[in-house]
């Protein structure tokens, strides 16, 4: 028998496995239950992979490999995110099409991955700049338009002072961009949005009927974030309402001065009662040049104007009170004001201390003076005229009820989701089919016209006014109107990457269907995704948005189901060895061809499982890879020990009953360190037998076999088992042969282990002691002794404490 050699073994079974399209799921053989697992679709970039990136799609590739034993017609499809800023970044500095740098990108990740040996259907193999794919995220923005759920407004928007494009809320993380660090600022600009809140409750009620992680269920509806309250009117001495949101109407008589957002309109309204108004101008010119992560930060120094001349009125007391602008209030989220109770607010406290504002007790408890009360969630009302002597409850009840025959206020249900400003002022996206005409407005493009395809474009460098590389491409920009027949304009801003992975799960059921997304045929025998797996850095966005765009075409009545994936798991990162993330400014960027090169696809395969909880990060270990190494080479010489007897030996059975059982639960369960270690500790067995049968060997092939698919299909085709291990029946499990009928206890007197003793698993506890004491090492121990305690661990151990 050869030593094993991986090189060979395994570019000849990834040739066989493809030549054959074992792993190519079908659209007509329907009689089979189908499963479709899914990991999110990477983008492409110059670097390849590092060894984290394989995590998710190995631990996915078991469960797909192990389906298919299970007689499951199993979609497991790949394709390519492949729209985005670092690819035009790339492209801008090195003078190359994006489509170039993207081709050849690809090409690069396609070799890494095939080289890894995962299942993936290479025949449904998508691409996101593709025109044949974005023809259809072109048509779902057409539909959007058409129902009322796209639309264009003029709105301070996030600004990425590098890219020189507009980000959406979720891709600022601490007041920076998410992708190059630099700094947001605000800007004012006419954007593309995308109604999500029309969707908000539904996103939040549908979390029931999936299978997701809590804390991923909780980040989600954290980020909506519902709250009920009350909408209430204050009137102010111009004339004018100034309308607030607050989910605490009942503290109304506490509020002692308002707050409106840098950016509210009525302060131009009011620019010429303001009197002073150049101060006015001065802090919102500081406003804009800070972030919302900037100007909502609660342990900032809380600093603001009052707007001198103009007062508003407490609706439930007609108390004049003052009205100031701070950057702590955003006029993007609620109504751009609020009502500041600083007696139960810190914030409104710390605000009221420094500007010298009135802070009235509403709650009883606590010492307003020295600070806020803000445990009041229950309590009795104080100082309230109407609501004196109610709990909170039942005042904020009575209060809706006053606002509400008072035409001054209502009950209402707020979100903190806002809509997704979905157009981006760059070359590298999807194209916008929407035109401008003078007469007739935003036209959407026929679909007969789909898809409207990228211009070639000399320059992609993002214009320092705000606008598209694109506004330049004067003959592609000027149109007719599909309406009037009349002069327009093409849309020039591009779509956000977020758009084609927010559907692109769908386009696997059937991808290459020019009539269609997909069929109508596919998308019921497909949906929804049974397993999905992904980054928990993608809650609030991809997720967020793919489930939006799901309900979107479920109400249309393109897809089946009410939600995409049935079930959602997340992976922890794989760590440099220094224990940090891996990145190529820190040096610790392991290369995953460089351990297949060494190792081989199947050792690397089994040591990213085995590294840890699935769930949870774990540092990268070069020197432990080699045990994972060892245990392929001690399965590989099995080969050599191969005994005569059929099926499995009477004193094997329990070994290899429990772990098929073992491992075919653990698989489920993402625990595939404890799966690869009992069949390490099978493997352990064997050779304390000093050999294995030809059945033997052939189950502990097929349990290997999703997570080492290489070795098993060379050993498989050298025992001549008959066709390949991925063509196999998963095996089944014995339970009654799963539990052992004796077992081995130690036993320990006064703690120091003396004997082993072999019993039978289910002797009375009686029984053992009898067992235990008529040991003749035991009896010699405990002879002339007084026993002083007797302990038994079930299958474990015994401890006697003898004295004397």
């Amino acid at each position: 028998m050869n030593k094993y050699d991986h090189k060979p073994i395994e570019k000849k079974w990834q040739d066989k496995w493809e030549e054959a399209g074992v792993f190519h799921a079908s659209n007509t053989d329907t009689h089979k239950p189908k499963y479709y697992a899914l990991i999110e679709f990477p983008y492409p970039s110059g670097q390849g992979l590092h060894v984290g990136h394989p995590r998710s799609y190995t631990a996915l590739d078991i469960v797909s490999r192990k389906r298919r034993l299970q007689g499951y017609n199993v979609l497991y499809p790949i394709g390519w995110d492949a729209f985005g800023l670092p690819t035009e970044n790339y492209a801008i500095k090195n003078h190359v099409h994006p489509a170039i740098v993207t081709e050849k990108n690809i090409a690069r990740f396609k070799q890494q991955l095939q080289s890894l040996g995962i299942s993936f259907d290479w025949s449904r193999e998508i691409n996101t700049t593709d025109p044949d794919y974005y023809k259809w995220t072109q048509w779902i923005f057409l539909q959007l338009f058409k129902h009322g759920l796209a639309y264009k407004k003029e709105m301070s928007v996030n600004w990425c002072t590098s890219c020189k494009c507009v980000l959406a809320n979720e891709e600022v993380v601490e007041g920076v961009c998410e992708r190059c660090g630099s700094e947001v600022v605000h800007k004012v600009k006419s954007q593309w949005m995308l109604k999500i809140t029309e969707y908000a409750q539904r996103l939040i009620d549908d979390l029931e009927l999936v299978d997701y992680p809590e804390r991923v269920k909780a980040q989600q509806r954290n980020w909506i974030g519902r709250s009920t309250g009350a909408e209430v009117d204050f009137s102010t001495t111009a004339g004018d309402r100034l309308t607030i949101y607050t989910t605490r109407p009942d503290t109304l008589y506490g509020a002692t001065y308002m707050v409106i957002s840098p950016e509210h309109p009525l302060i131009e309204k009011w620019a010429d009662r303001i009197q002073n108004m150049e101060e006015v101008r001065a802090y919102q010119a500081e406003a804009a040049k800070k972030s919302d992560f900037e100007r909502t930060e609660v342990a900032k120094e809380k600093t603001g104007v009052r707007l001198d001349g103009v007062m508003a009125i407490n609706p439930v007391n007609e108390k004049e009170i003052p009205i100031f602008i701070s950057d702590y209030v955003l006029v993007s989220y609620g109504t751009g004001a609020i009502m500041a109770v600083p007696g139960h607010d810190t914030r409104d406290w710390d605000f009221a201390k420094k500007f010298g504002l009135p802070i009235i007790e509403v709650v009883k408890g606590g010492d307003v003076e020295k600070e806020a009360f803000t445990d009041c969630a229950t309590g009795i009302m104080v100082n309230s005229g109407i609501l004196d002597g109610l709990t909170v409850e039942e005042a904020k009840k009575k209060i809706i009820a006053f606002l509400e025959e008072k035409g001054i206020g209502h009950a209402k249900v707020n979100f903190k989701l806002r809509d997704w400003v979905f157009s981006r002022q760059r070359y590298w996206g999807e194209p916008i089919p929407i035109v401008y005409c003078e007469k007739c407005g935003y036209v959407p493009l026929p679909e007969s016209e789909l898809p409207l395809r990228l211009p070639d474009v000399k320059s992609y460098e993002p214009t320092d006014n705000g606008e598209s590389p694109l506004a330049h491409m004067t003959d592609w920009v000027n149109t007719t109107c599909p309406h009037c027949g009349g002069p327009a304009k093409r849309e020039t801003d591009t779509m956000p990457q977020w758009a084609g992975s927010s559907w692109y799960f769908l386009r696997y059921m059937d991808p290459h269907n020019d009539q269609a997304l997909a069929s109508p045929e596919a998308l019921r025998y497909w949906s929804p995704v049974d397993w999905y797996n992904g980054g928990m850095e993608h809650t609030t966005l991809h997720l967020l948005y793919s489930r939006f765009w799901h309900k979107f075409l479920y109400d249309i009545k393109v897809v089946p189901t009410p939600e995409p994936y049935a079930k959602r798991t997340s992976h922890g990162m794989i760590l440099g060895e220094n224990g940090e993330k891996m990145s190529k400014s820190r040096g610790n960027v392991v290369n995953p061809d460089d351990i297949v090169n060494e190792y081989g696809a199947d050792t690397m395969r089994l040591y990213e499982m085995f590294i840890g909880d699935f769930e949870k990060a774990a540092p990268w270990s070069t020197s432990s890879i080699k045990g994972c190494r060892r245990f392929i080479e001690r399965y590989w010489n099995l080969q050599g020990v191969v005994c005569d007897g059929e099926g499995i030996r009477v004193k094997m059975e329990t070994p290899f009953h429990r772990t098929i059982k073992k491992v075919s639960e653990d698989i489920e369960n993402l625990k595939f360190n404890t799966a690869i270690a009992a069949l390490m500790s099978l493997l352990n067995d064997i050779a304390a037998e000093g050999s294995i049968t030809r059945e033997e060997l052939r189950i502990f092939t097929l349990l290997l076999n999703p997570f080492a698919p290489h070795v098993t299909e060379e050993v498989w085709n050298a025992m001549n088992f008959g066709g390949m291990v991925c063509e196999q029946e998963w095996p089944a499990y014995d339970e009654a042969k799963c539990t052992e009928d004796t077992v081995e206890i130690a036993v320990q007197i006064n703690g120091k282990v003396r004997a082993r003793l072999r019993i039978a698993a289910d002797l009375a506890k009686y029984d053992v002691f009898a067992a235990v004491k008529a040991d003749e090492k035991v009896a010699a121990e405990i002879a002339g002794k007084n026993i002083v305690k007797e302990i038994y661990v079930p299958g474990k151990l015994v401890n006697i404490v003898a004295k004397g």
